[in-house]
């Protein structure tokens, strides 16, 4: 079975977050879904210089608005990252295509999202001294969360270390 991974972002503000992202999904094979609006434009130089020279290597695909990003996907396992999840990001168990959804820096998803799907909802367990993380520091640990449920499925073992090959 091949499977597919789907990272949506919802109205990303940060351009050097957005470029962090494109590189994990560039590192992963998972897809990238920008929905805008966005508080920059993909052409910026921060988006490009973090994301540095991995652009030709993404499946992206771009929403004008989240009404436009639900309706060309529906039907499709929506997994919503954020503070107020009732499930661990590591008890959920993904589907095949599945989409991890994450929203702004500022203001993560809409709450009526959230309310409207809150068995989908997860989020990522910090001290509560904190507020959250990092945008790219959340995909990267959601993505490879999915990733290591699924056995990563078509990441190369290149450079593996094992005993025999540590001087």
């Amino acid at each position: 079975m091949e499977y597919q991974l789907n990272i949506a972002l919802i109205e990303p503000e940060i351009p050097q977050n957005t470029g962090n992202i494109a590189r994990t999904c560039a590192a992963t094979g998972a897809r990238l879904h920008l929905v805008g609006p966005m508080g920059f434009q993909i052409t910026d130089k921060q988006v490009k210089r973090a994301g540095l020279d991995y652009w030709d290597k993404l499946d992206i695909t771009y929403y004008d608005s989240m009404e436009d990003f639900f309706q060309q996907n529906e039907g499709a396992d929506f997994y919503y990252f954020t503070t107020k999840g009732g499930v661990a990001h590591s008890d959920m168990e993904y589907k095949n295509n599945a989409f991890l959804v994450f929203g702004k820096e500022t203001k993560g998803l809409p709450e009526e999202l959230l309310k409207d799907n809150y068995d989908k909802c997860v989020r990522l367990p910090m001290r509560g001294i904190i507020r959250s993380l990092n945008l790219s520091n959340a995909v990267c640990a959601g993505t490879y969360e999915v990733l290591r449920q699924w056995d990563y499925p078509q990441l190369s073992q290149k450079g593996k270390l094992t005993k025999y090959n540590i001087d």
